[in-house]
């Protein structure tokens, strides 16, 4: 199933979707540290992390910044979710567009969830969709 999906959007996409996942768990645990420990002297440190592939994606930079902000919901980060939600909304997208991409990670997420916690053997067994995409 995931093989017929990933054909269907391209290696570019997923190529892009792999980075933006792996960007936003480095991403998404330190800003979340800093957001949660509170004190300033923290936000004043430079962060060094590296993050070349989000100025060159290999599909376009408002897209990826999308894939950015659908992990960082999923992650639980709010620095990062508002910084994405603006770059992608500045870049052109509306509210739907980010609500409906949010709305889809979650569903992807929740599948996932259960497929590893082994409550269901047959896929087709999850009661998890998006109405009215």
């Amino acid at each position: 199933m995931l093989t017929a999906a990933a054909a269907a959007v391209g290696p570019a996409v997923v190529e892009d979707a792999k980075a933006a996942a792996a960007l936003m768990a480095m991403n998404n645990v330190y800003y979340r540290f800093r957001h949660m420990v509170g004190t300033p002297v923290y936000g004043e440190k430079p962060a060094g992390l590296r993050m070349n592939r989000l100025m060159q994606p290999a599909t376009n930079r408002t897209d990826f910044e999308l894939m950015a902000l659908a992990v960082s919901a999923i992650n639980g980060c709010e620095m990062c979710v508002r910084a994405h939600e603006k770059t992608v909304t500045e870049g052109g997208l509306t509210p739907d567009h980010v609500n409906d991409a949010v709305r889809i990670a979650a569903t992807v997420y929740a599948a996932a969830v259960a497929l590893e916690a082994g409550e269901a053997a047959d896929p087709s067994v999850i009661e998890v969709s998006v109405q009215g995409a």
